[in-house]
């Protein structure tokens, strides 16, 4: 393909590039990096190798890294270059900047300058896992990626326990199971859900089935591949008072009272403050 590139005005353009298939990404997309005076890159292999599979020629422009770890100093010169009247294309290494992605310091430095960011949107793992998940997608909550510490995942994935919303995270193949079994300890075995691995690429594979089923499921699988988890949205519980003094007790064998009443409250989908009430009444009676 050949690009004739019409300039473009000064400003930060966040570009979406593709999670997988190289030919998910947009005219727009192509149109920008080929034009922008400056691209800047969470991974600048991947960002030189799509612009090479694409045609589009660099011309003698930079493609600079910036990532997560950059310094204040990196994101003042790109705020600076757009100040004086250049453009700078920035793509992430796969998907949409800022989403779990980096991109959020500079952009807002950028608004604070005064200076225009335009997006040019596109791939999303997000968007792509709700399509095929099968659950509703009318609301949804992006929570990305949960704590790597069992306790404050816990305490995380609790405190979702009542959202009226699908729940969307991404996960690690190293703990993808691990995760399952929290969200269904939690959140209950019933509650539905989906596992989505490798989206747009040669070995996608969507799982769907309850909390409890996708345990089974995963249980002694090796799993490699970049994952979402989907969890349908709650539903109202009855229950009873015993229910809650059992897995607190349960729950006080491994944790503090504050935390223990946090998890059980979420697993139950009962207020945290009447749980944690009734934690204190068993550690006075023990």
């Amino acid at each position: 393909m050949n690009f004739q590139a019409k300039p473009l005005s000064a400003g930060l353009y966040f570009v979406a590039t593709p999670i997988g298939s190289a030919r998910d990404i947009t005219l727009r997309a192509l149109d920008i990096l080929a034009a922008a005076d400056l691209i800047a890159a969470e991974d600048t292999r991947t960002a030189r190798k799509l612009m090479d599979i694409h045609g589009v020629p660099l011309n003698g422009r930079k493609v600079v890294a910036f990532h997560d770890h950059s310094s204040e100093g990196s994101v003042n010169g790109l705020v600076a270059a757009i100040g004086a009247g250049r453009s700078v294309a920035y793509v992430s290494e796969a998907g949409t900047p800022l989403v779990a992605d980096p991109g959020y310091e500079l952009g807002k430095a950028v608004i604070s300058a005064d200076l225009p960011v335009t997006a040019a949107p596109g791939a999303s793992a997000v968007l792509a896992a709700l399509t095929v998940s099968g659950l509703p997608t009318d609301r949804f909550a992006f929570v990305g990626f949960l704590s790597a510490a069992k306790q404050q995942r816990e305490t995380e994935i609790a405190a979702l326990r009542d959202v009226p919303f699908t729940l969307v995270f991404y996960e690690s193949p190293k703990r993808v199971q691990e995760t399952l079994v929290n969200l269904r300890d939690i959140l209950g075995q019933d509650r539905q859900a989906v596992v989505c691995r490798e989206l747009t690429k040669k070995f996608e594979e969507t799982t769907r089935g309850s909390l409890g089923e996708l345990v089974t499921g995963y249980a002694d699988r090796k799993v490699k591949g970049e994952l979402v988890i989907l969890v349908g949205r709650a539903g109202a519980t009855d229950v009873a008072e015993l229910d809650v003094e059992t897995a607190l007790k349960e729950a006080m064998k491994t944790m503090r009272v504050k935390d223990a009443a946090t998890v059980v409250a979420g697993a139950l989908g009962l207020p945290r403050r009447q749980v944690y009430q009734t934690a204190l009444h068993m550690d006075d009676d023990t």
